[in-house]
């Protein structure tokens, strides 16, 4: 029996049946190199992003280790790296800091529900095709919600740096917090907090020179600059051990269960998958598209194709094996991939040995993280989201696109002084009502034709040729319900104020869609010329857009005529 169309019928949703069979040892070995420069690299920075979120360090390991296996079999990136992320563990933080006391069990429950209701989000998008609802997310909502989430970042974990207690989910909160409290600064963990930030910017900008100078390759300089977190986390243990530092006040990662991601269960409470679904739903999206736009990226550096519905997929089952094994919301993170990639990644085997050697570490290796400084993990975490800040958003957006700057702006805003839930949901929204707005009101263009050629352009802008008969309008939008009164009202207009018109033609090269609203007020528009003496004409009908059209009494009833182009339509008309 022919086994191929068996196999190919599951590699769809099964992308490892693709690859699996094709592995060579060469891949074996770039897999395994990059598996251990990423586990490395993710050690600290899963403990860190956890003690974002407000859980336990030992989440942020759980989460990377199942979850990637899970992304490495049914995902279909080469080199993304699927674990917790800054800004996703940011949101964490904030819906699940709504339902739940910091600190207490129903906050690690309702963080495992986080995780299993994103999963199940994610996948049904997945298994329904519906990739394509991410793109309601613009890229500047996105990038002004990335930059003030980076600010929201940096600055809850000032607490942190200055051995404070403080809460709170927005500026005004935290800085009021810190104002207050800054009096009780440990000036011990200051210092730890400072030397860390300072050691850790100068590894990203100076330790590969460095390297460079005493003869050591680029590749490797760049791979070894990226693990200076680790150096900074193994000194700064040391010393907080050797000089009693918790003695002194200075807070510490503390116990660490030495074991492999437990079996957990998310909450089926029908009120708290109430109060978390909305949330979800925006973890699932954010997640998503940074996700998928660090995947295509990578994946296009070696000419590879990445499935976004199935990348959906992957996703949700990473997400809900997280909910299951004490993890917490995941997706493709930006940093770790790269380096994944940078390391020589050949395929998703890489995720599955970097699992392993997480789970080594979750086994062996937490003992050693006790005297770990707290200020150091939040050092980590701000030097890595401080590089997602970009205001010149704003700047570009001005220049370009008034409305996209008003998103941008309301999104920054409303993200550091309401939320990060309000900040993205408010862009969204406005973005959506811009586009309706801006789509409601379609460009329309009289032309006329440019002598010597058969070309047609705008009369505002080019010196052609018209005919005092004869007005040729181009609208630039497809027809919709949002439109449709709009295009009538502007064609009675110019038509009243014209008594010489005989033949109205509507270039349509620019309308892909036309909607049953729209086709009701076409056959308003030709009725109601019709009825003053004018003919109505089309002109350069697109071929599904004309299907449709066949199908419907437009056509038929139409006083003038349909012609292919523009040019053959004023040679017919012109005398």
């Amino acid at each position: 029996m022919d086994r191929k169309p068996f196999v190919g019928a599951f590699a769809r949703y099964l992308p490892i049946l693709e690859w699996g069979p094709k592995y060579t040892k060469d891949a074996l070995t770039n897999d395994l190199l990059a598996a251990v420069i990423v586990t490395i690299m993710l050690v600290p920075q899963s403990l860190a992003y956890a003690l974002l979120a407000g859980l336990p360090a030992e989440m942020g390991i759980y989460a990377s280790i199942v979850p990637i296996v899970l992304y490495a079999i049914f995902g279909t990136s080469r080199a993304l790296a699927v674990g917790p992320v800054a800004v996703v563990s940011l949101m964490t933080a904030s819906a699940v800091g709504k339902v739940a006391a910091l600190g207490s069990i129903d906050y690690v429950t309702a963080a495992l529900t986080l995780a299993f209701l994103s999963g199940l989000i994610l996948l049904g998008l997945g298994l329904l095709r519906l990739g394509f609802l991410a793109n309601f997310l613009s890229h500047p909502v996105i990038a002004g919600f990335i930059t003030a989430s980076g600010i929201l970042i940096a600055m809850s974990q000032v607490k942190h740096l200055l051995g404070i207690k403080i809460s709170g989910d927005t500026v005004p909160e935290l800085v009021g917090q810190i104002i207050t409290h800054l009096g009780q600064t440990n000036f011990y963990t200051l210092g730890l907090g400072v030397v860390g930030t300072g050691f850790l910017f100068w590894v990203r900008k100076g330790l590969k020179p460095l390297l460079r100078k005493v003869g050591m390759g680029a590749r490797a300089a760049e791979l070894l600059a990226k693990t200076g977190p680790v150096l900074a986390i193994l000194v700064s243990t040391l010393v907080t051990w050797g000089f009693d530092l918790v003695g002194k006040g200075v807070q510490v990662v503390g116990e660490v269960p030495q074991s492999l991601p437990p079996l957990t269960a998310p909450s089926f409470s029908f009120d708290l998958m109430g109060s978390l679904l909305g949330s979800a739903l925006l973890i699932s999206i954010i997640g998503f598209v940074e996700s998928i736009s660090v995947a295509q990226t990578l994946a296009a550096k070696k000419r590879q194709r990445i499935d976004p519905n199935q990348e959906l997929i992957g996703l949700g089952a990473a997400n809900i094996g997280a909910a299951f094994t004490g993890g917490y919301p995941v997706t493709g993170g930006f940093s770790r991939s790269v380096v994944n990639y940078d390391a020589g990644a050949d395929t998703p085997a890489a995720g599955a040995y970097t699992a392993l050697g997480l789970a080594f570490a979750a086994l062996f290796l937490t003992p050693l993280i006790y005297f770990l400084p707290k200020a150091i993990l939040a050092a980590t975490i701000i030097v890595a989201v401080l590089s997602l800040i970009d205001f010149s958003i704003l700047r570009k957006s001005w220049v370009f696109s008034k409305p996209d700057f008003a998103a941008v702006s309301v999104t920054i805003f409303l993200t550091l002084v309401v939320g990060v839930e309000a900040g993205v949901s408010a862009g969204v929204l406005l973005s959506i009502v811009m586009y309706l707005y801006k789509t409601s009101r379609p460009h329309i263009a009289e032309v006329g034709q440019i002598a010597g050629t058969e070309h047609f352009r705008n009369v505002k802008r080019y010196d052609v040729i018209t005919y005092p008969h004869i007005l040729t309008l181009r609208v630039d939008e497809s027809l919709y319900f949002a439109n449709a009164r709009f295009l009538e009202d502007y064609i009675y207009d110019v038509v009243a104020k014209d008594s010489k018109l005989i033949h109205v033609v509507l270039l349509c090269s620019a309308v892909n869609v036309i909607d049953m609203s729209a086709l009701e007020s076409l056959e308003a528009i030709n009725e109601r010329l019709k009825s003053t003496g004018v003919k109505f004409h089309l002109s350069e009908i697109k071929g599904p857009v004309m299907d449709r059209l066949s199908k419907t009494h437009l056509i038929a009833d139409l006083s003038g005529q349909v012609f292919l182009s523009q040019h053959q339509a004023i040679e017919a008309l012109k005398d």
